[in-house]
């Protein structure tokens, strides 16, 4: 139906820098929010960033001035530039988009496979 792919993701050393895609496609009427969660092993799931269709940013206060998100409405693309990394950013960095589908006024919101970020020396 909806399907999110995600690229970008590897090992880097601490300071070093990464830039995540994610493309929506399927069935889409239109798409809002979108951005990224990410899980680390033995935590729970936390946003990261989210950035709506008008442009409106929201980033947690550990990424703040490291972490840059851009979008294209046009593709269905987000983008996600991570700076001066850290090893507590490593974690399992997983794409999402709360989309409309056609024919209905519903919001889901559908993920990405997730894709690994490590940072280590």
């Amino acid at each position: 139906q909806v399907q999110l792919v995600e690229s970008g993701g590897g090992l880097v050393q601490p300071g070093g820098s990464l830039r995540l895609s994610c493309v929506a496609s399927g069935n889409i009427f239109s798409i809002d929010a979108m951005g990224w969660y990410r899980q680390a092993p033995g935590k729970e799931r936390e946003l990261v960033v989210v950035i709506t269709s008008g442009g409106t940013t929201r980033y947690a206060d550990s990424v703040k001035g490291r972490f840059t998100i851009s979008r294209d409405n046009a593709k269905n693309t987000v983008n996600m530039q991570m700076n001066s990394l850290k090893p507590e950013d490593t974690a399992v960095y997983y794409c999402y988009a709360e989309v409309q589908l056609p024919g209905t006024r519903l919001i889901t919101t559908f993920w990405g496979q997730g894709t690994q970020v490590t940072v280590s020396s």
